[in-house]
């Protein structure tokens, strides 16, 4: 029972995969589609205005006195990771489908979680105003460097950077996110207080992007690219990808010489990616009908790094607790 416990699947992810199954078996199709695409887009722009209000720009500046951390944290996340969705481009055709790689790299273009981030780093017993400030600074940034990485990365086979994708990320994104940050000051507090009212808004609207683009892929027929061989190498890709991240932090951290409490902030705000923020601006970037292929690889990667990450901290207490009682 003890290692059922540690292994059960996150709620949320549960609802998302249902939601998912829900789309491939009752999709929305015709006028009704159209409308839930509208609505979706609006709610999108308000739940990017609710990210720019709750993030603390002061918090994610204050960071950059510990400089070198935060920067390898940004490198690991903007770049390193860029590098490793690159490096699986050699699995295209004979591992995975063009389809199912260009949502691998989409998902190593992504800013690192923050909540779960800082609940990790805090079950560790890690730096928690370290790891505040490194997974806020890496949402401020994504939302302009996971646009223009896909705008450099992934312009073949997702049609490129249209006028109306642009216009798209600036009125959808970036514009919502910065009135969010103007009026922090004075909607900050309201927002703080209705945290579980305005959570669940968040994961209704998540929730209806999964939706809309599961429908689209089954109303195209796009499932049928996806044999259940294919759906098992994306979870040993996935799987591979958050090792090479764990790993790769771990080893980083270790290179600079980072404290204790730093080199768990690296692990874990350098392998964690933020579906929160993903399957929005896959919305917004990616108008296409293999949308649900796109994301389908963070949804497993999330679900992944939630159990990896569980584990991985206790393990960090652990080793913790017995050097205290070794001392």
């Amino acid at each position: 029972m003890t290692i059922l416990a540690r292994v059960r699947p996150d709620p949320y992810v549960v609802a998302l995969l249902l939601v998912a199954m829900t789309a491939v078996l009752v999709p929305v199709r015709g006028e009704p589609a159209l409308v839930l695409d509208q609505a979706v887009k609006l709610a999108i722009g308000f739940l990017f205005f609710l990210y720019g209000a709750r993030l603390s720009t002061a918090a994610a500046w204050d960071g950059l006195r510990n400089w070198k951390l935060h920067g390898a944290t940004l490198t690991t996340t903007f770049v390193l990771f860029p590098l490793l969705g690159m490096a699986a481009s050699v699995l295209v055709p004979a591992v995975l489908p063009q389809s199912l790689y260009l949502g691998v790299l989409f998902l190593c273009l992504l800013p690192s979680t923050v909540q779960s981030a800082i609940t990790f780093t805090s079950l560790a017993g890690g730096n928690v105003a370290a790891a505040i400030c490194g997974s806020s600074f890496s949402n401020l940034l994504g939302v302009l460097f996971t646009p223009l990485l896909v705008g450099l990365l992934m312009t073949s086979g997702t049609g490129g950077f249209t006028v109306q994708a642009v216009r798209d990320i600036v009125l959808l994104l970036l514009v919502p996110f910065c009135i969010g940050q103007l009026l922090r000051p004075l909607a900050g507090e309201w927002i703080r207080r209705r945290a579980k009212v305005l959570g669940f808004l968040d994961r209704g609207v998540i929730l209806a992007v999964v939706y809309l683009a599961f429908s689209e892929g089954t109303v195209s027929g796009v499932w049928q690219q996806l044999s259940p061989a294919g759906f098992g190498v994306l979870i040993v890709v996935d799987g591979a990808l958050l090792a090479a991240a764990l790993v790769g932090t771990a080893l980083l951290a270790r290179w600079f010489g980072f404290s204790r409490g730093d080199r768990i902030v690296l692990v874990f705000c350098g392998s964690n990616k933020s579906l929160a923020s993903g399957l929005p601006m896959a919305s917004v970037l990616f108008g296409s009908a293999e949308l649900g292929l796109m994301v389908l690889p963070l949804m497993i990667y999330h679900q992944m790094q939630l159990i990896g990450c569980a584990w991985l901290a206790r393990r960090f207490a652990k080793q913790a607790a017995e050097s205290v009682g070794v001392g």
